[in-house]
C-alpha cells in the first residue's frame, strides 16, 4: 500500500471526506499534518503545492491535491493503482 500524506486541519469536512474516502480503499494509515496546530507547516504546505487550502493529499510523492482531486481520480478508475505501489 501507498505512504499517503494529508495536509489536514482539526475540523474540515474534505479532510473527513478524504479520509472517508481512502479508508474504504484500505488505507489504514493516513500520516497527517496539522497545519492548524502548527502554522509554519502551512507555509511549507503553500510552497509545495501553490495552494492555501486542506486537505492536501500525497499519495507517495505524488501530489494528488484535495479532495475534489482525490475523489476525480477514484471516479476516473486511477486511485486503486495510485494506491496499490
Amino acid at each position: 500500500m501507498a505512504n499517503v500524506l494529508m495536509y489536514t486541519t482539526g475540523f474540515c469536512p474534505y479532510c473527513m471526506n478524504a479520509e472517508r474516502l481512502l479508508q474504504s480503499k484500505g488505507v489504514n494509515e493516513i500520516n497527517k499534518v496539522r497545519v492548524d496546530l502548527e502554522p509554519e507547516l502551512r507555509i511549507k504546505m503553500m510552497e509545495q503545492t501553490g495552494r492555501r487550502t486542506v486537505p492536501q493529499i500525497y499519495i507517495d510523492d505524488l501530489h494528488v491535491g484535495g479532495f475534489d482531486d482525490l475523489r476525480a481520480l477514484d471516479m476516473a478508475g486511477k486511485l486503486d493503482a495510485l494506491l496499490a505501489k
